[in-house]
């Protein structure tokens, strides 16, 4: 049976794509799973992440496989990866329904990041638009969440009406993330026991181990 391909989406960017898909691949690591990432976008951050985890971790002990694609290139490669590894995490460029289009194809779930702003709930639905054209399961996750801002509450109620399944689980906006990417690593690894990791672990639980939809796809 070929593994899993999880295609982290959103064509506005800004949205923390890279740090969620580095995050969802580390989840499913820890949880015994054999795991391939990909990078389809050209700003290579997924890649300089990685590079930054082999200086810190050893080239042998990351515990991921990496690649980079490209175009129409990104579908074959990660299904040329889904056929060694359980799960392969697509990391797609923004802006672009050419380059992101294959990936999205090829995924078993798409998981699209949105922070709760009025600009991010707008832009999504051009996302949400390619992912319903190509018939593929999706799933919002919420992310960079203040809990104090006064718009929060209103735009997540708004991400929740936009048609896609959107995640219960959410991401706050806490340095930790961009600290622990930083070091080529996750909350999961650098700081276990905090409020990130929690978040992250419950929204791997919710998108992986009870999503019927995955377990269908």
């Amino acid at each position: 049976m070929a593994g899993r391909i999880i295609t982290v989406a959103q064509q506005k960017g800004g949205t923390g794509k890279t740090t969620v898909a580095a995050h969802l691949a580390v989840a499913l690591l820890r949880r015994g799973k054999s795991v391939a990432i990909l990078d389809v976008d050209p700003q290579g951050s997924l890649g300089q992440w990685f590079e930054a985890r082999e200086q810190r971790l050893g080239e042998d002990a990351t515990g991921l496989r990496f690649r980079t694609a490209s175009g129409w290139g990104a579908r074959r490669e990660a299904r040329d990866l889904a056929r060694d590894y359980e799960f392969v995490v697509v990391d797609t460029p923004p802006k672009s329904d050419s380059e992101a289009r294959p990936a999205i194809e090829a995924a078993s779930l798409v998981v699209v990041p949105v922070q709760p702003t009025p600009v991010d709930v707008w832009s999504t639905d051009s996302t949400l638009a390619l992912i319903a054209r190509e018939r593929v399961n999706g799933l919002l996750v919420i992310n960079r969440v203040n809990q104090r801002a006064r718009l929060a509450a209103e735009m997540i109620a708004a991400i929740r009406g936009l048609g896609c399944v959107a995640a219960n689980a959410q991401l706050g906006n806490r340095v930790s993330f961009a600290a622990s990417m930083g070091q080529g690593g996750t909350v999961l690894e650098l700081e276990p026991r905090g409020k990130a990791a929690r978040e992250v672990e419950d929204l791997a639980e919710e998108a992986f181990w009870n999503n019927p939809a995955l377990a269908a796809a």
